[in-house]
């Protein structure tokens, strides 16, 4: 029996990526409610901006690695929706102009709250979200997929949630969101390091192509090494120990770092995706509570 075509956008949408949308949200929150300026109302538009930008560029990178051949039938990693042949590349395009649009709109609701740089953001955020892996020079394409996710996925969406309640920045805000940032990164190692040789036929230059696996391990476990760094930081602003809670993770770090380079197949690096994501989240929980217990 045929799935419900329901289920093919959710796969599409990839469920598993989204602690990269809904964690910095959480982070910039938590770090809010810290400075004692937390605003659930406003936080729930960052969090449905985030998300609708995810998904969009989900949806995007879906369409246009189909077109550009990175994508068939044939990837050795989840299946992809147009690929696959479960929806049609224009209706996949339409409903990435869909999705973005609404968070375009939803990105109105902010700049009434934080003002006119706001808008600036959303649309560099949205106009990115295509420029990942469409237009002529798709930054996915050219080793700049990492840079995208670190900047705004933690720098960005971290600072202006922060911003958004706190009506300022803070230099506590972006220690938190240098931590996130790369943390979602390596979501984005994991995903290309199982992808190296069917991007690198395709002309997709991700880092791992570039520069090889060795360097993606590297890059994964010094991502994760100075992410837990981050809290301790925190000392500094005048928080206390329950702000170093994530680095109970380092075990679970060190161990996701030596999976990723004993990795051979497939089955295991798309399970290790999965378990990036995870780790995204426990970190952004326990640091986001970390910051609420101990301003």
């Amino acid at each position: 029996m045929a799935a419900p075509a329901w289920r093919h956008w959710v796969e599409a949408a990839r469920p598993k990526t989204l602690p990269a949308a809904v964690i910095p949200v959480l982070v910039g929150t938590a770090l809010a409610a810290a400075h004692r300026s937390a605003d659930i109302g406003k936080a729930a538009v960052c969090l449905l901006f985030a998300l609708l930008v995810q998904v969009g560029t989900n949806f995007a990178n879906d369409y246009f690695d189909f077109v550009k051949g990175a994508d068939t039938p044939g990837r050795v990693g989840p299946r992809r929706a147009v690929a696959a042949g479960l929806i049609a590349p224009p209706t996949m395009l339409a409903a990435t102009g869909l999705v973005l649009s609404a968070a375009f709109l939803v990105g109105l609701l902010l700049v009434r709250e934080g003002g006119w740089g706001l808008l600036l953001i959303g649309v560099v955020s949205i106009v990115c979200a295509l420029a990942y892996t469409g237009g002529p020079f798709p930054l996915g394409y050219n080793g700049l997929g990492d840079v995208f996710v670190f900047v705004f996925f933690g720098l960005v969406a971290v600072d202006a949630t922060f911003y958004v309640q706190a009506g300022g920045l803070a230099p506590d805000a972006t220690s938190c969101a240098v931590a996130i940032g790369l943390l979602a990164a390596n979501i984005l190692v994991a995903n290309n390091y199982r992808d190296a040789e069917t991007d690198a036929r395709a002309g997709k230059k991700t880092l791992v192509v570039r520069f090889g696996r060795k360097f993606a391990v590297r890059q994964y476990a010094l991502s994760h090494a100075v992410a837990l760094l981050c809290p301790a930081a925190l000392l500094i602003y005048g928080y206390k120990w329950p702000v170093l809670l994530p680095v109970l993770l380092a075990p679970w770090a060190l161990r996701l770092a030596r999976r990723l380079a004993l990795s051979r197949e497939p089955a295991e690096q798309i399970k290790l995706l999965g378990a990036t994501a995870a780790y995204l989240a426990a970190f952004g929980g326990l640091l986001s509570t970390g910051l609420v217990l101990g301003r």
